[in-house]
């Protein structure tokens, strides 16, 4: 009757059903007027009915009401169904929007096509009444777009992809060593010579398989307005990643005085065209500082988002010990080491962004030579990380590797395509619990949610994307926003079964998913060579 995913906390049935005609309208008023303008557009492309849009409930047979319910939380939602029509309504205008998701699952796999299939057929919503809330606040999707580049288009697809599962945080993974991807005005070399690569390795690094053309790309200040914009029509957040210290070789071939250039002739840098961690990383300078604030500058420009990500991860030390400048700022600066060198890197940045009303969030090795005040964490090295931001007091986002990492194969069989990491099953990650049991309740309260995290470097293009993401990420969402029992209890082959009827709404969306079955012949991709893991991943 109901085969929603993600699960909701409470739905009962009642007899009968709503049917939508030519007559049927939508009504929302000026709180929820988003809400009717994106449902509406939607429902009208896939059905061919007007829907127009009204004000006040009139004797249309069928309407759907969209309505805020002061004594319902932020994101919580009720959606009723029966003999009056369909009534959705929120604590907020976020929540009314989930609730028009749930609505759109019920209306069946059709209702996501971008025209109607038959102009004829019937549609309609059971009886029931659905009450439902997410459990965490961050339930995010970290897409990698400096390791292969997305295009604009394919951005805005998968921010209506994270909606349909209601998921609202996008963590837009911006600048790596192969390549930047935002125009920033004041340094307009970030672009122009770090958005591009002379070529790319293809598979893991240990390949000896190249594409020998260029490869890259950059969104325009107007392109991140437009996904910031398009990403708050549907209620997600986007919070930006500008990767220090380390992962930064693209910014030091666009501008080499960033680099350590006591240690390295960083004029020879070029983007770099391979995958690992990289030494060439940003050298403890005040020109770079400056030069990094006049970048976040524009980025707080565009994304108004509480978080900023800052990396902070992979930052390989070696050109600092080597480096008489990078040796002279710790000496100056009474630091013990290079760990604490970096953690005085991120604690600057955390105090600007702070002044200007932010908040610094960066990978879990920000917590090395001591965690800046007020700063987050994403816990991605496991749950060691997350447990001890925690128990000192910093929020936390769970994104373990071993967990949650979507790059990560699907299956040990021969077939997978560029195989990397651990198996991670579609039961593995529905199964994933965000928050380690050992914290205390009051250290759980700092788990602000969870994140799963797609890294491109063997993804080429949105159809490998898809086939990493799916259908994995929707697992994720249940995880991140149902109420779910302990790991061991939960209810797999029921999961399974809804998601018989969730791979029609993916079908209808054009998401190349991988097949229960495993990969279909144009999902492989014999004869490249990735990087497995064998065994059970650690749980740490």
């Amino acid at each position: 009757m109901t085969e929603l995913i993600p699960a909701p906390r409470g739905a009962v049935a009642g007899t009968g059903e709503v049917r939508l005609t030519r007559h049927s309208r939508i009504y929302a008023d000026s709180a929820t007027e988003g809400v009717g303008r994106w449902l509406g557009a939607v429902l009208r492309q896939a059905t061919g009915l007007p829907l127009r849009e009204g004000r006040e409930p009139d004797d249309a047979e069928g309407g759907i009401r969209l309505r805020l319910a002061p004594g319902l939380g932020p994101e919580e939602y009720r959606l009723v169904s029966d003999g009056s029509g369909v009534l959705v309504e929120g604590g907020s205008a976020a929540g009314v929007f989930w609730g028009a998701q749930t609505l759109r699952q019920l209306l069946g796999p059709d209702a996501y096509r971008r025209a109607p299939l038959d102009r004829d057929r019937a549609w309609s919503v059971p009886h029931l009444t659905i009450e439902d809330a997410p459990r965490f606040r961050w339930r995010g999707l970290m897409l990698d777009v400096a390791r292969h580049f997305m295009p604009k288009e394919g951005v805005l697809r998968y921010l209506d992809l994270m909606a349909a599962h209601k998921l609202n945080v996008f963590h837009f993974h911006l600048t790596d060593d192969q390549g930047w991807r935002i125009e920033i005005e004041r340094h307009p070399r970030l672009t122009e010579i770090g958005s591009w690569r002379a070529r790319t390795k293809t598979g893991h690094r240990a390949s000896p398989l190249w594409e020998d053309k260029p490869h890259g790309g950059y969104y325009t200040r107007d392109d991140i307005r437009e996904i910031v914009a398009y990403a708050a029509e549907r209620h997600i957040t986007v919070v930006p990643e500008i990767d220090v210290p380390g992962h930064s070789q693209a910014a030091i071939a666009a501008y080499p005085e960033l680099g350590n250039t006591d240690v390295i002739d960083t004029t020879s840098l070029s983007v770099w065209d391979t995958w690992g961690i990289n030494p060439n990383v940003l050298a403890p300078t005040d020109n770079t500082l400056r030069f990094y604030e006049g970048v976040f500058e524009e980025v707080l420009e565009l994304f108004p988002s509480e978080f900023i990500h800052v990396g902070g991860d992979e930052c390989l030390k070696d050109q600092w010990r080597r480096s008489e400048t990078a040796q002279a700022r710790i000496r100056e600066l009474g630091l013990a080491d290079e760990d604490e060198l970096q953690s005085w890197f991120i604690k600057h940045f955390d105090a600007w962004l702070s002044a200007r009303g932010r908040r610094l969030i960066g990978w879990d090795e920000i917590l090395e030579g001591g965690l800046a005040e007020g700063a987050a964490v994403s816990s991605w090295r496991g749950y060691a990380g997350g447990v001890a931001a925690a128990r000192a007091g910093h929020d936390v986002v769970m994104c373990p590797e071993q967990q949650v990492y979507l790059d990560h194969r699907q299956d040990p069989g021969p077939e997978e395509p560029v195989p990397i990491g651990w198996v991670r099953t579609l039961e593995d990650v529905y199964r994933f619990e965000p928050v380690p049991p050992e914290l205390t309740p009051e250290e759980a309260r700092h788990v602000l949610g969870t994140q799963a995290n797609l890294w491109t470097e063997v993804m080429e293009d949105h159809a490998r994307v898809d086939y990493q993401a799916f259908p994995r990420l929707a697992a994720f969402a249940e995880v991140a926003w149902s109420a779910l029992p302990a790991p061991a209890e939960r209810d797999f082959a029921g999961f399974r079964r809804r998601m018989a009827a969730h791979y029609g709404r993916l079908d209808a969306l054009g998401v190349a998913y991988r097949p229960p079955a495993g990969p279909l012949p144009w999902q492989r991709r014999p004869g490249v060579l990735g990087r497995p893991i064998d065994g059970p991943p650690p749980h740490r």
